[in-house]
């Protein structure tokens, strides 16, 4: 996790960004929302270490929102985004203050909080730091789809125990989850006839390019733009 990879190309973040609007307690969280709240079917996106105002996250929101989804991107950070520039806080120590454990237990108040709202299913993504959050919801059955994108921190025996449909979207290069762990994942899935999965190693991309893209970059839009489609894909075969 402390490779540069995982915070290369930082988002300029915005507390404005995207089409939605930002709750203040939403599970005891705040969050970016999007989509209709009388939506039966939610999708939440568990960030990476930039946080829920990273403006082409929110973009994802309101992609899948576009579809029926009532998206939740909480604040899973508490308004403490890692800061590549902070020197006094390296990302080892404040990795400290922020461990996927705590936005695992966070996430599952958000998913009862969706619930007694009357939401009916819930599938849920999460973007390298936010892939071990969604995971760790797969194993607990909390969820009914989950999609890991450039996943750190997750395990072999994490992909083991998962219990819901699973997609996993892998970059030809990357640290974190390269592309022989992603080929392990496979075949630990392969294996398990009662989930079914989809898994893929994207090409000439490296760790973040799905959410850290460069805007006028045509080719990194190009296949950060195939990441979310298959992530919505998942999304309207097996979230409902």
């Amino acid at each position: 996790m402390a490779s540069s990879q995982c915070c290369a190309n930082p988002p300029t973040l915005s507390h404005g960004s995207g089409q939605g609007c930002v709750v203040d307690d939403l599970g005891g969280l705040k969050a970016y929302t999007a989509g209709s709240p009388d939506s039966k079917l939610a999708i939440i996106l568990a960030s990476d270490v930039y946080g829920f105002e990273a403006p082409n996250l929110r973009k994802i929101a309101d992609k899948i929102a576009g579809s029926g989804f009532f998206v939740v991107v909480p604040d899973f950070l508490y308004g403490d985004p890692y800061s590549p520039n902070n020197a006094e806080r390296p990302l080892p120590i404040w990795i400290q203050s922020h461990t996927t454990v705590k936005g695992f237990e966070d996430a599952k108040s958000v998913i009862a909080a969706l619930k007694s709202k009357g939401i009916s299913a819930v599938g849920a993504a999460g973007f390298c730091w936010g892939a071990k959050v969604v995971v760790e919801l797969a194993k607990a059955d909390a969820i009914q789809a989950a999609v890991l994108l450039h996943p750190s921190f997750v395990s072999v025996d994490d992909i083991k125990e998962v219990k819901c449909p699973i997609a996993i979207l892998g970059a030809e290069s990357d640290h974190l989850s390269p592309p022989e762990l992603v080929k392990q994942f496979e075949q630990i899935l392969s294996a398990k006839k009662e989930v079914s999965y989809f898994v893929k190693i994207f090409p000439g991309v490296a760790h973040g390019w799905s959410v850290r893209y460069k805007v006028d970059d045509a080719s990194a839009v190009k296949s950060a733009e195939e990441a979310h489609q298959d992530t919505l894909d998942w999304f309207a075969k097996h979230a409902r």
